[in-house]
């Protein structure tokens, strides 16, 4: 199986010592979607973990710590994009972003990191000329450090169309996005860094511009040195590309404060979850209850040399 840590929260920011408590204790039970008091119990074990995939904005607290993760598999998607406090109110300024990457890469590799410079928006103080300068200065400072950039267009949730609005933030138009998308492809091609979408609906294979994913099976294998069988991720959006992965984040838990986020709702909310987070804990915020429901996940593994093993 593989994990994903995660989609619905930063964990390698904030919840970091969980999760190597829960590595430790060899399980973690991981909430249905936005159900309350329904959880999958997840097996973290060597023997049924095919690879972490992490998701981050902020990977310094877990720099450190990745000796933890002695035999497992996994990669890193970090985000680096170039907005102010005025759109991600609490992360490290952009300086400190990219020597925190460069740092992660020294760390595990630039094979298993991939930088994400998503999502993209334009505005009056975010133009496509802002986006052109900074893209290019990051690319040339990554170039030795990542082989892969994911790039995706700012999608408009119904929970964000007001905050939005208020900072001048409009849909794309799609000659907008071809303009953008042609000049970033002859960008990364100078720095030799290849260029993927990440559940787009543009086709953008004219610039040289796949249409990617996250869990990418291709990559996983020349990582891992596994072969894994495609299985396609039938729980994500139907433009998503993924591999399926089992993820043991939680919505509503992440403090980066990002006004474009679609995994928080509300940031008054993320912020009393926070508060009720212990490490020790088998849930990511609380704790689990006499009347919670609590099922053993099917484990099942993607990789084709060992077939398919169910655990119990």
């Amino acid at each position: 199986m593989i994990i994903t840590a995660s989609r619905r929260t930063d964990i390698p920011a904030f919840f970091s010592d969980w999760f190597f408590n829960r590595l430790q204790e060899g399980y973690v039970l991981a909430p249905y979607l936005r159900i309350q008091g329904k959880y999958r119990k997840v097996l973290l074990n060597k023997k049924v973990v095919d690879c972490f995939v992490f998701w981050t904005k902020n990977p310094a607290p877990m720099i450190d710590k990745l000796d933890l993760l002695s035999g497992y598999d996994f990669i890193f998607h970090y985000t680096v994009t170039p907005y102010e406090k005025d759109i991600e109110a609490h992360l490290h300024n952009v300086e400190r972003r990219i020597e925190l990457f460069k740092q992660l890469s020294e760390k595990i590799g630039k094979e298993r990191l991939i930088w994400r410079y998503d999502p993209i928006f334009v505005s009056e103080r975010y133009s496509i000329p802002f986006h052109i300068e900074t893209f290019e200065r990051m690319a040339a400072l990554f170039s030795n450090h990542t082989n892969l950039c994911m790039i995706s267009f700012i999608d408009d949730y119904n929970h964000i169309k007001k905050i939005l609005a208020y900072h001048g933030i409009v849909t794309m138009k799609n000659e907008q996005i071809h303009f953008l998308a042609a000049i970033f492809s002859k960008i990364v091609a100078k720095y030799n860094i290849s260029l993927q979408t990440c559940a787009e609906n543009s086709d953008l294979s004219t610039h040289n511009i796949a249409r990617g994913a996250c869990i990418d099976r291709a990559l996983l294998e020349r990582v891992t040195g596994k072969s894994f069988l495609p299985q396609k991720d039938k729980n994500q959006r139907a433009l998503c590309n993924c591999l399926e992965g089992m993820d043991i984040g939680a919505y509503d838990t992440c403090l980066h404060g990002c006004i474009y986020c679609y995994a928080t709702t509300k940031f008054k909310k993320a912020l009393s979850n926070a508060r009720l987070h212990d490490k020790t804990s088998p849930i990511l915020f609380g704790y689990p209850k006499a009347t919670d429901e609590i099922i053993q996940a099917k484990m099942t593994s993607f990789v084709s040399s060992q077939g398919n093993l169910f655990v119990k």
